[in-house]
């Protein structure tokens, strides 16, 4: 494991216009994440977690402040650098799973490669060594409206790991799970983190996921009120 920071974020903070005024989701965030960091942006909803990984993740930018993913500046890139950035490097994880319908299961976790243009023999080993990460190999063929929540979610791991990606951001990823399943995906992302060291930043609020973060990093009112490392 290096000390590479892959995530610095310096006085950012992000606002909203609200009728002929403006709401501030994010105020003077000064961050850094480093490589294979399992860590967790908590705080009660509306403290600016989403936003500010959505930030990070390339999907939205900074209104003032700077933040700096794997020596791109986000607030200066155009739409296509943003796209490569997400398409290359990140993987997202959210809580509604996103699969498509009209795919199956090794379609689904294939579609980051096709945008990638790999050839077809290495995406087929990329895509089943994804699924035995996750354990599903023996749904490779199934439909999304076949799987239970917690397959869905696996599903969800093995898409945003297939391309092996430096950083995954997961919001709220156990929200629509039970606690059986919950501990199942998240066990899944600690031995991920752990043998490919992939950096993983949640945005949550469930003790659950809570629980198995090496850090913590507290917002409120878009204010970074703590940040905690754990042993």
């Amino acid at each position: 494991m290096t000390n590479e920071e892959l995530i610095i974020a310096q006085d950012l903070s992000k606002d909203y216009p609200i009728g002929g005024d403006f709401f501030r989701a994010l105020d003077g965030i000064n961050l850094s994440v480093k490589q294979g960091e399992f860590s967790g942006i908590i705080g009660p909803s509306g403290s600016g977690k989403t936003t500010l990984l959505n930030i990070i993740g390339a999907l939205d930018t900074p209104s003032d402040g700077s933040v700096n993913v794997l020596g791109n500046k986000v607030e200066n890139m155009t739409h296509t650098e943003s796209a490569n950035l997400r398409n290359n490097f990140l993987g997202f994880i959210f809580q509604t799973y996103n699969l498509l319908p009209v795919y199956n299961v090794y379609e689904n976790v294939e579609f980051p490669l096709l945008l990638q243009k790999i050839e077809k023999l290495q995406r087929e080993e990329m895509v089943m060594q994804a699924l035995e990460w996750v354990g599903l190999t023996n749904k490779a063929k199934s439909r999304p409206s076949q799987l239970s929540g917690g397959e869905s979610q696996r599903v969800a791991i093995a898409r945003a790991m297939v391309k092996k990606p430096k950083i995954v951001l997961a919001d709220e990823p156990t929200a629509n799970l039970d606690a059986d399943n919950s501990h199942h995906i998240l066990k899944t992302m600690v031995k991920l983190n752990e043998e490919l060291n992939t950096t993983f930043l949640f945005s949550t609020h469930d003790e659950k996921v809570i629980s198995y973060l090496k850090r913590k990093i507290m917002l409120n009112d878009g204010k970074l009120v703590d940040d905690i490392l754990v042993n």
